[in-house]
């Protein structure tokens, strides 16, 4: 996370009124301000954004304010201070907001990519391959992976493709909205615990419990590359999975439905079907939407 010195550092082409000492003592005393706004905007958001994020962002508007309080105005430290700090967590959540909508053209354009590769060589292309297939490098192909990867765990995490300014004022779901929300939130843990061994695992084990992925690889007994092959082999089927069974439009439809490759994702959506029912879909949630069980769900519905 970013320190105070860090964020002193950056802000020292301000011109203070306060001296050093007086805005150290601001800055240490109003600390706990950063960390109650936070967990207020934590609160009204999904709970895919980090708090570090936001700690950070909310960290450095309070030094700003420090720098550039002057107690001859009238308005008391820890309102001008709040009202930096709020805006800076807009300003981050937008800024974030942003990042996941950049990348999913990458994200459409490198998964199709894939699946008509492994189509046409009946195996899971190499990065290699992939990337001549894009037409880049396998570094740059490594980067739109990762970035890809991000934006994918937020919106498994999230449920969600609202602005950040809609974020944030979002009133209290009713009840119909929260019902077809927790069906999600079901869905997505029953579609994880229905995915291959191998492929539950690297799930599980990278996005979950947020291990590193040469640590997987140990595990496993496989590389790294290995590793984020699986990875992006089980966010496709954990996607097209829950497109089939919660947006049938948005369903892939194969170009050899008797293919080994579409029997097999065939059959895996279909598991997804027999693993759950509306009562062990709801069940994954509390009444809020709050995830009940941590540890994903059960493979017996």
């Amino acid at each position: 996370m970013t320190t105070v010195a860090d964020i002193a550092a950056d802000t020292a082409t301000t011109t203070p009124v306060l001296s050093a000492r007086e805005q150290e003592e601001l800055i240490r005393t109003h600390m706990p301000l950063v960390g109650h706004l936070v967990r207020d905007m934590l609160s009204r958001i999904p709970n895919h954004i980090h708090r570090d994020d936001l700690t950070s962002a909310g960290l450095h508007a309070l030094v700003t304010a420090a720098r550039g309080w002057d107690a001859e105005r009238g308005v008391p430290f820890h309102r001008f201070a709040g009202t930096r700090i709020r805006g800076a967590l807009l300003d981050e959540l937008r800024a974030l907001d942003w990042a996941t909508r950049s990348v999913r053209s990458k994200a459409r354009n490198t998964d199709t990519t894939r699946q008509s590769l492994t189509t046409s060589l009946g195996r899971t292309p190499t990065p290699e391959e992939l990337a001549q297939a894009l037409g880049t490098t396998t570094s740059e192909l490594h980067q739109t992976d990762t970035d890809v990867q991000r934006a994918t765990v937020l919106s498994l995490q999230g449920f969600t493709t609202s602005s950040a300014d809609d974020l944030v004022t979002e009133r209290t779901p009713g009840p119909e909205e929260m019902l077809i929300r927790r069906e999600q939130i079901g869905y997505l843990h029953h579609a994880i615990a229905s995915l291959p061994d191998r492929l539950q695992t690297v799930v599980t084990e990278y996005f979950l419990r947020e291990r590193p992925m040469a640590e997987i690889a140990d595990d496993l007994g496989v590389t790294e590359s290995r590793v984020s092959q699986l990875r992006a082999e089980a966010l496709s089927l954990l996607r097209d999975g829950l497109n089939t069974h919660l947006d049938p439009d948005l369903a892939p439809v194969p170009d050899n439905p008797d293919s080994i490759t579409a029997r097999r994702r065939a059959s895996y959506y279909a598991t997804i079907g027999n693993n759950t029912t509306m009562r062990s879909r709801l069940a994954m949630t509390n009444a809020h939407g709050h995830t009940a069980h941590a540890k994903g769900a059960s493979r017996a519905a």
